[in-house]
């Protein structure tokens, strides 16, 4: 039996314009710097959504704790509204669930949001769940593959959500009013805050069905890179190290890890029609464009998501994927989701429309 995807939902909290996210707040903590400019204005995004706006409300002194008691206080709203929207596209009631699993690497309780959504839209009691954390941005892919195989070997609909919120973890520079070079660390930070952006997003999966049918998913993780993407759990939230060789790695391993998926079900790069793949910044885009040797207007939805959303970290490549869906697909069209993260690791899923 396959497992297909019958219903989509996304949330976002309120909108940000990044040009202004940048005048009115980011500038003065980067002192002007010049290198932390031309980072944000070449990130490809132009509104980002965040449970914090930085400019009316700054967190970078709050605590590890604080930040996670904001987090049980606004995910809770957010990841309802993404899931009763995928459940209104499937056509499914949250008892109809039989295994409910939550992706997320920016916030964690115990009870958490899997157990307090499960209960708020009333879901049975005997619903299984399965959270997936601190995987980072690929994260949906294996929260789908999961999922899928429950639902493909049970004969039973389940639901995934993958609910990020980077907001909260707002660490910029202190900048003096003199200093005008940055070290590393503050690059990567630069980087991280000219990218990152808050969303929850969902899907249902249901056994056979005329959605889009999970095929196959495959890995790749190049251990001698595995300090070029960190997430660290530190006093002051979670901090990112984003190395500026990422897509350098990526450029030696993704055309394998897409080959092979491919080969292993008799298809090439040519028979593929919509390509899902995570926006992690602009250079990630071009880097996958020119190794799979894609048309630009290939990854025209990623790019789109990446302007609107910017990178939401596991939920973005639902966002995308969920926008090629919308697109129209014809039955028998072959869709690869595709996801990048710590690890470094590559994450690839196969899909067919039904």
């Amino acid at each position: 039996m396959s497992a297909s995807i019958t219903g989509h939902g996304h949330a976002v909290p309120p909108g940000m314009d990044q040009e202004l996210l940048w005048t009115e707040y980011f500038a003065d903590h980067y002192a002007q710097n010049r290198v932390a400019r031309r980072v944000w204005s070449s990130s490809g995004v132009e509104t980002r959504h965040g449970v914090v706006d930085p400019r009316t409300e700054d967190v970078s002194s709050w605590s590890t704790g604080q930040r996670m008691a904001r987090f049980a206080d606004v995910a809770l709203p957010l990841g309802r509204d993404a899931v009763t929207a995928a459940l209104n596209g499937s056509g499914l009631s949250p008892e109809d669930i039989g295994l409910f699993s939550v992706v997320s690497c920016t916030g964690y309780g115990t009870p958490g949001i899997d157990i307090r959504l499960a209960e708020d839209l009333g879901m049975a009691a005997s619903v299984q769940r399965l959270f997936v954390g601190h995987m980072g941005c690929y994260a949906a892919l294996p929260g789908l593959g999961a999922v899928g195989d429950f639902t493909a070997a049970r004969g039973r609909p389940s639901l995934l959500l993958c609910l990020e919120l980077p907001s909260l973890h707002a660490q910029p520079a202190t900048a003096t009013t003199t200093e005008r070079r940055a070290t590393e660390d503050d690059l990567q930070q630069m980087v991280a805050h000219a990218l990152f952006s808050d969303a929850a997003a969902a899907i249902v999966l249901e056994p056979g069905g005329t959605g889009l049918e999970l095929v196959d998913v495959v890995a790749l993780t190049d251990h001698s890179t595995s300090d070029h993407m960190t997430w660290d759990v530190t006093d002051l939230g979670f901090k990112m190290g984003l190395s500026p060789r990422v897509p350098d790695v990526l450029a030696r391993h993704v055309r394998g890890v897409v080959d092979d998926l491919l080969a292993r079900h008799e298809l090439k790069v040519r028979d593929v029609r919509g390509w899902a793949v995570h926006p992690g910044g602009p250079r990630i885009l071009d880097v996958v464009e020119e190794h799979l040797d894609l048309d630009h207007a290939d990854l025209e939805t990623s790019r789109a998501t990446l302007r609107d959303f910017g990178n939401c970290s596991s939920a973005t490549v639902l966002l995308v994927l969920h926008r090629i869906v919308a697109a129209g697909l014809e039955p028998g069209d072959h869709v690869v989701a595709l996801a990048f993260g710590p690890g470094l690791t590559l994450y690839a899923a196969l899909l067919r429309q039904g």
